[in-house]
């Protein structure tokens, strides 16, 4: 599967305390861009003139006098939209997470794809349908990648979004979002912590992580106890999407566990890299628990 785009959403400029800028108004493109340090308020006044005088948009305007990239016009629309997306360079979360850097490029429009194709065949079925584990057959098929992506992508549509770290024996999610990993599902679990684990991640709007936590001698363990279907109960009423990262099905039966306890699994396997008969025997395990297989995913990003 291919993934790639862009996407916007930050406040308006506050500009009433500068006379010359009244005719900017707040949610304006121009506005936007002012405060972020895009465009000066001379530029804006010119394009603003061109505009009138050409009777065009004022993205149309500031393009052809040169004053604005395409880049910009698609920052100021996606915080108009309140669509977030984010800067490089100016955020903690990894530039891998492309969903939330790149939200108009092709690979990010077919994560988006993916999600709806997941909304049509899962979480609109029915409305206990709130959970699905993202499992693979084996260690870089980039079940992360995508789980930490497809839960931006569905953040992004104003889904009230919660990724899981079910890999207590290789954790990425902290990572990825630049979150504390010292209390998760682990400390959860084991009855030392609760709830107020999960962590919002501020950039993004209506997305929250439950990191791995600390690691546990005794992952599988931990899994199988009937805390993980409890935990998601009392989950569920909190958010509209729960998605899972699990580890590798053919390293351990951790993923068959979690997705026994989703209730669903979406697999991912990974072009080029990726053995049949790995596949083949994650999806009869997952068979033989009866999780309902919602589809597989060929990831060559």
């Amino acid at each position: 599967m291919n993934s790639n785009s862009t996407v916007p959403s930050y406040p308006a400029p506050e500009l009433r305390d500068k006379p010359h800028t009244a005719s900017v108004p707040d949610r304006s493109i121009g506005a936007i861009l002012i405060k972020q340090g895009r465009l000066s308020v001379a530029d804006a006044e010119k394009v603003m003139r061109h505009q009138v005088e050409h009777n065009v948009r004022f993205g149309d305007a500031a393009l052809a006098l040169g004053v604005l990239t395409t880049a910009d016009i698609e920052f100021a629309l996606s915080r108009q939209y309140d669509y977030p997306y984010l800067l490089r360079g100016e955020s903690a979360i990894s530039e891998s997470v492309v969903a939330a850097y790149e939200p108009f490029t092709a690979r990010v429009e077919s994560l988006r794809a993916l999600r709806n194709q997941l909304m049509w065949r899962w979480f609109e079925t029915g409305d206990e349908r709130r959970a699905l584990a993202i499992t693979g057959a084996e260690r870089g098929d980039g079940r992360s990648f995508l789980a930490a992506n497809l839960a931006v992508v569905f953040s992004q549509q104003g889904q009230r979004t919660l990724l899981i770290d079910a890999d207590m024996r290789n954790p990425s999610q902290h990572a990825l979002f630049g979150l504390e990993n010292r209390v998760g599902l682990s400390s959860v679990l084991s009855d030392r912590n609760g709830v107020e684990a999960v962590q919002r991640v501020p950039a993004l709007l209506d997305l929250s992580v439950l990191t791995a936590g600390a690691p546990p001698p005794n992952p599988s363990e931990l899994l199988g106890r009937p805390a993980l279907g409890k935990l998601l109960r009392e989950l569920a009423p909190q958010f509209d999407v729960i998605l899972i990262d699990t580890p590798a099905g053919g390293e351990c039966s951790d993923a068959q566990m979690v997705a026994g306890r989703a209730g669903a699994a979406l697999v991912v396997t990974r072009q080029d890299a990726s053995h049949v008969n790995h596949v083949h025997n994650l999806i009869g395990a997952l068979n033989e628990a009866r999780v309902h297989l919602v589809g597989t995913v060929l990831n060559n990003f």
